[in-house]
């Protein structure tokens, strides 16, 4: 993978972020999280610690890193010596890539600065993987620090996020679904209310992936804190509040919320059959 344009450019906005990392940059802790924002965001500022920890300018305690110099350059374009990527944004993040770096953390990075393994979109951890980092972490080797970046915590191993440090990005002021989501989310709200039109959807080969039924589920969250505000911002949200009294959109929460516990529990679902029953639930 390499760099293009400039791969800070996520932070815009994301100040109180970065002043927090530059403060414990003095004393870095082994792991930290970085959650929230958006995944271009969450990898900026992922980069940005390995820069702020690397970066030979005589000016980065006061002012951060240069971007310019060797290390700062070779970061960018992912192309640093002591710099690991782990890229759950390509999918699944399995256990023999993992295992296979454990001898290289346990040795000292090979510049002045500290080896930096990012795990980009960390939710993707495959159970097995994330125990085998967990290892890695109860047996600290100076020099080497890592980085989960998630859209929230709660996605990742429990046992991770207590070993980590947390920083939180700004969320995105969001107030609607991408098109592609919204269609899911109207279909599954139509199934609430008609009982049709929705197995056809997920039992189409290849037609749901963990991913996707993430994003509809989370999409439909924000569907109801939208009805459940009363600013039905959406035309969907409004229609969830004729639909439903406090109680019913409170049921549809608890759902929602048992839904994404099963989509982060690391262990092998099908991610349609999960949507399958979210859908059931309430029809």
């Amino acid at each position: 993978m390499t760099g293009h344009g400039d791969p800070l450019a996520g932070l815009a906005g994301q100040e109180h972020a970065v002043k927090r990392l530059n403060a414990i940059a003095h004393d870095p802790p082994q792991s930290i999280v970085v959650e929230g924002g958006d995944a271009e965001s969450r990898l900026a500022l992922s980069l940005y610690w390995a820069m702020r920890l690397n970066c030979a300018s005589g000016h980065v305690k006061r002012h951060g890193p240069c971007g310019q110099c060797p290390a700062c350059r070779q970061i960018a374009d992912f192309a640093f010596n002591d710099l690991i990527f782990f890229d759950g944004r390509e999918g699944l993040i399995k256990v023999q890539p993992v295992r296979d770096m454990r001898p290289t953390w346990g040795q000292p990075p090979n510049g002045d600065g500290y080896r930096v393994t990012i795990f980009s979109e960390a939710q993707m951890f495959m159970t097995e993987a994330a125990n085998a980092l967990l290892k890695s972490l109860e047996e600290p080797r100076p020099g080497n620090v890592f980085v989960l970046a998630a859209p929230q915590r709660e996605r990742l191993l429990e046992t991770l996020v207590s070993r980590s440090w947390v920083v939180t990005l700004s969320w995105p002021d969001t107030r609607e679904n991408a098109p592609e989501i919204t269609e899911w989310t109207t279909a599954l709200a139509a199934f609430w209310r008609t009982g049709r039109g929705w197995f056809q959807r997920t039992s189409a080969k290849g037609a749901v992936d963990k991913n996707l039924a993430m994003q509809v589920v989370l999409g439909m969250q924000r569907e109801l804190r939208e009805a459940m505000s009363g600013s039905n911002a959406t035309p969907l949200s409004a229609e969830l509040a004729r639909t439903y009294d406090a109680r019913g959109l409170r049921r549809i929460g608890l759902i929602l919320d048992q839904a994404q516990d099963a989509l982060n529990t690391q262990v092998p679902v099908n991610p349609a059959m999960v949507l399958d029953w979210v859908a059931t639930r309430m029809a």
